[in-house]
């Protein structure tokens, strides 16, 4: 039997059926109805992609024909302000002491689902092309998500997080752990804006979008310092680790120079940056950019060149710029388009910050029991074990070791655990969870 979350017209209702909401709205009960649409389509399209049987995607196929991506594009942005602005005001709050910190983490984890959904769609050109003007605040967020990635990598070394403290399946957690939680989602947010940027790189032909991807931004020069830094490669203990599957896992030795698919990212965006026709007439080669791009030439191995022969191009191409300088772009007159949804989000919520925070705190983010009851019964039928067990690639892990795990507890079904003594040591973390999840299901079953 075909495994699926929505049938292809429930996709289209929910697709019909975005809406961009107002800084003031997330976390609203509408809001809420909308992030359990959008993490089922982002769980179909996942599906689509991995059919075998060459069936059509629908949902990009739907998001793309009902004008939605740049609604996609708007959410993405309206959380990230959320993030930055209204989430730190919350912990200065002295009235703010939740219950639970479930509601708060479903809203910083809506930004992540909304940068998995456009990372599959946009491997396709109808997809970016569909973004219209949207594109640039596109670009823009994942500038954004790049430069910080790489200050942070440079500042304080490659993440020590695990997948685990992703999962916000513990929904009686602190608010300290909430926080982590958050830079655990920054880090594969990140990750997936690199994906999505080396998508844009791929079928960019906007003057205005190559112009702010070179001029405005230095993508090249961001990426080299990706490249150097490489934050999804760490060493702990002496065990080379690279982050692949949404987890750190162990590389041998033998296999330390194999690429990974980031890495195939970030070079492949590059190569298209700089030597994409569109892009090499209107990239300044100047003396800064040049030593920069000279930077790669140490990382161009004929080991890594091997594994992705289209590098030899951008080897060859470093090679000649080294003896001769390249022409400068001609200087035209640009009408340049500007982005418009962060600056229209910042610009209506100017001044307003700490009064939508304490509304937020009132009618949002102190929820009952009843309410909890009622979320985690919807999120169960959103999140079904047998759609989450097609999509994860990657073995189950124990909650609380890490190790590889064949047990999952009886009750809920959504954690595992390697023994019986990992399962007796987490039980009062995950007691709570596991109440709500087995009396939705009950709830679900009764109805």
């Amino acid at each position: 039997m075909e495994k699926s979350v929505v049938c292809s017209v429930e996709a289209e209702a929910f697709v019909k059926g975005l809406e961009a909401f107002s800084l003031r709205d997330v976390g609203s009960e509408r809001w809420f109805r909308q992030h359990e649409q959008v993490e089922k389509l982002n769980m179909q399209a996942l599906l689509n992609t991995a059919d075998d049987d060459g069936k059509h995607e629908f949902v990009k196929e739907y998001l793309v024909s009902h004008g939605k991506m740049p609604t996609l594009v708007h959410e993405l942005i309206l959380i990230e302000v959320w993030k930055q602005k209204i989430f730190p005001i919350l912990f200065q709050l002295k009235d703010f002491n939740p219950k639970s910190s479930f509601h708060l983490y479903m809203v910083l984890h809506h930004e992540a689902t909304v940068i998995n959904l456009l990372e599959t769609v946009m491997f396709h050109k109808d997809s970016f092309e569909a973004a219209d003007d949207s594109a640039l605040d596109l670009v823009d967020y994942c500038h954004r998500k790049l430069t910080l990635l790489a200050a942070k990598t440079l500042r304080e070394g490659p993440p020590t997080y695990d997948r685990h403290s992703l999962t916000g399946r513990n929904l009686g957690s602190s608010m300290q752990e909430l926080q982590n939680q958050n830079a655990a989602l920054e880090f594969e947010i990140s990750l997936k804006a690199l994906s999505v940027l080396r998508y844009i790189t791929d079928y960019v032909t906007s003057v205005s979008v190559i112009h702010r991807l070179l001029c405005i931004h230095n993508m090249p020069c961001v990426l080299i310092q990706l490249i150097h830094c490489c934050p999804w490669t760490r060493n702990v203990g002496g065990d080379l680790e690279k982050y692949m599957y949404c987890n750190w896992q162990k590389v041998p030795q033998a296999h330390s120079s194999k690429m990974t698919k980031l890495d195939g990212q970030v070079w492949l965006a590059l190569y298209n940056l700089v030597l994409r026709e569109e892009c090499l007439v209107k990239y300044d080669f100047n003396s800064y950019n040049k030593n920069q791009l000279f930077k790669l030439r140490f990382f161009l191995t004929d080991v890594l060149v091997d594994q992705l022969p289209i590098l030899e191009t951008l080897q060859r191409f470093l090679a000649h710029l080294a003896l001769r300088d390249h022409a400068p772009p001609k200087k035209e007159l640009i009408l340049e388009q500007l982005p418009e949804i962060w600056n229209h989000i910042m610009r209506e919520n100017d001044g307003k910050w700490k009064a939508i925070a304490k509304r937020q705190v009132q009618t949002t983010f102190n929820p009952s029991e009843e309410d909890l009851r009622l979320h985690a019964k919807r999120l169960a039928q959103t999140y079904t074990l047998d759609a989450m067990d097609t999509l994860d690639p990657v073995k189950p892990k124990c909650g609380i070791c890490g190790k590889e795990s064949k047990k999952r507890c009886s009750r809920c079904q959504g954690e595992w655990y390697c023994s019986r003594e990992c399962q007796v040591k987490h039980w009062p973390k995950h007691k709570t969870a596991c109440q709500l999840v087995a009396e939705a299901k009950k709830m679900e079953l009764r109805s």
